[in-house]
């Protein structure tokens, strides 16, 4: 429809969606989200053109990222269940993500995310030595998924979804996709789905940490495991589809020569 001046109104945009040029602040965020997004899961199925098992797997860090990821947390699991030791379980898990990482720089291979998951291992372990008590092995990564939680939580109530910032920079639609209705409510939703996740978490984990039991210290090390990579899996394929459904194919540059 047309106003008196002949200008068109696009009934798709919602109202207060302002587009990339009326708010360069959100298209600078939405451009160093995409950059972060490029890095993870989203943005390695996003390069890739079917969803094969093998792109997933890559997603997911292939085989020797999903080893970093698991396995010091399933030594702890184990050892701790067993013996109830926290020292020999903390130590044992921490000495399992350092030699991820020395196995990366030996072979030379990118050691980021090796890197970034013995950091986490470390700072939990200190906390859990500090203390004494098994279940602080755990306060970092329960903080960390209410701060990823919260995030979620906040950019869906102020109408700005991450998730829909960093697949639409990831598929060069910018933040066009804030003014088509149907795209909007499509990244509101998976926002909330990823929201949920987080939220899911932490409504098991945090009773089992308050709980200060050894029995509850063994499961909460298995519920993290069951609700890590198992759940994230999943739902990043499932995002995978909902945005190459939402978004057109990036046009491949035909090879020279």
């Amino acid at each position: 429809m047309t106003d008196r001046s002949g200008r068109e109104h696009d009934d798709e945009r919602p109202s207060g969606h302002p587009s990339e040029q009326e708010n360069p602040a959100a298209a600078s965020i939405g451009e160093s989200i995409a950059r972060a997004a490029q890095k993870s899961g989203l943005g390695q199925l996003a390069d890739s053109d079917t969803p094969t098992g093998v792109a997933l797997l890559g997603a997911l860090g292939g085989i020797r990222g999903l080893a970093e990821t698991i396995v010091p947390g399933l030594v702890f699991l184990i050892l701790f269940t067993f013996t109830k030791d926290v020292p020999l379980s903390i130590g044992c898990s921490v000495a399992v993500a350092v030699i991820f990482t020395a196995i990366r720089i030996i072979g030379k291979t990118p050691v980021t995310q090796a890197i970034a998951g013995l950091l986490g291992v470390g700072i939990s372990a200190i906390l859990a030595l500090i203390t004494g008590r098994g279940e602080d092995n755990f306060i970092l990564g329960i903080w960390t998924n209410a701060a990823y939680g919260a995030a979620l939580l906040i950019s869906m109530l102020v109408r700005w979804p991450l998730i829909g910032l960093a697949a639409g920079y990831l598929m060069g639609d910018g933040l066009a996709w804030r003014s088509v209705r149907s795209k909007f409510r499509v990244m509101q939703a998976l926002t909330f789905f990823w929201f949920l996740l987080f939220a899911a978490r932490l409504l098991v984990q945090v009773p089992l940490y308050l709980a200060h039991t050894d029995a509850a210290t063994s499961a909460l090390a298995l519920t993290k495991l069951l609700m890590g990579v198992p759940l994230y899996a999943p739902l990043l394929l499932i995002t995978w589809f909902v945005v190459r459904g939402q978004f057109p194919t990036p046009q491949k540059k035909p090879a020279e020569g």
